[in-house]
């Protein structure tokens, strides 16, 4: 995603995942991502580049949540690189990412940006479809602001390992909002990154439980965008 003197160009390539571009106000580019085939199965490799560069405002939406299906000894990976130059701003709101019974996958979110940059991501893990304790899922993050390290994390969300009172406990649901390039407002629930960005997180039984989406809400509206920005 490029910006233009005249207009926004927005280029977009689809694969396990089929990305459209939605209306928007001007200024903004939305897309949506919508699956173009069953997704998530044992040997599916699903992997998403975003690239904005310029003075540019994205957002991107998930038309529905993803399932993880049991895969029978086999495993997946969902692979995110981001890329944000020259003021770029982006807003991700991911829908709940469901690891049923037997799943077993491997999830990772790279971002590279600028100063004056940013980005807000929301991220729902949830264990589990009703009755079911949940696969396995291997989290890892690395974001890079002006090259330097911003955040580095990685869990492990096996059953076993997320059911320690350090991690998960009983909750069957990580719903977490990230933001790189700009802080969230103080608070005893969100971990302030030594550099420039923040993250607030809550652990619940169901999503709908989680006061983050009033957070999102406001987080997302373009003068706050703007403001932070």
């Amino acid at each position: 995603m490029v910006a233009d003197p005249v207009r926004d160009r927005c280029l977009l390539t689809a694969g396990l995942l089929s990305p459209r571009r939605l209306r928007a106000d001007d200024g903004m580019v939305r897309v949506a991502l919508v699956a173009a085939s069953a997704l998530l199965l044992a040997g599916d490799q699903v992997e998403i580049q975003v690239v904005v560069k310029g003075p540019v405002r994205v957002e991107i939406v998930e038309t529905a949540g993803t399932v993880a299906y049991a895969m029978r000894g086999g495993s997946a990976r969902w692979d995110v690189t981001i890329h944000l130059t020259d003021g770029a701003n982006l807003a991700w709101h991911g829908e709940p990412f469901v690891v049923s019974e037997g799943a077993d996958v491997s999830r990772s979110m790279t971002v590279h940006l600028e100063s004056g940059c940013m980005l807000a991501f929301r991220e729902s893990l949830v264990f589990g479809r009703h009755g079911e304790t949940g696969g396995t899922l291997h989290s890892s993050q690395r974001a890079h602001l002006d090259g330097e390290l911003l955040l580095a994390e990685d869990l492990d969300l096996s059953p076993t390992a997320r059911s320690g009172w350090a991690i998960l406990g009983e909750a069957r649901c990580l719903d977490s909002i990230t933001t790189l390039g700009h802080r969230l407002p103080e608070d005893p629930a969100t971990l302030q990154l030594e550099g420039n960005g923040s993250m607030a997180r809550r652990l619940v039984q169901d999503q709908h439980e989680s006061d983050l989406a009033q957070s999102w809400a406001a987080l997302s509206k373009p003068d706050k965008i703007s403001e932070c920005s």
